[in-house]
């Protein structure tokens, strides 16, 4: 298990993966941005990112408005 902080909260998790995470989250619907430890990541690339102890994610939704 590792500690990890996303969005600002710290979580416990047993993921592998950065894609898992933000999937059971509830955060990879519609379009949005991860960013791990200060650097922005491509979605083609989260499912092979491997969750390391004290990692820091951000995930920005995107908002649509005029």
């Amino acid at each position: 298990m590792s500690t990890i902080h996303v969005n600002g909260r710290t979580l416990q998790t047993t993921h592998q993966t950065v894609q898992l995470v933000v999937n059971e989250l509830g955060l990879s619907s519609g379009r949005y941005a991860v960013e791990v430890d200060g650097e922005l990541v491509p979605k083609s690339e989260l499912a092979q990112l491997r969750i390391v102890e004290g990692m820091n994610i951000e995930v920005v939704q995107a908002v649509g408005g005029g």
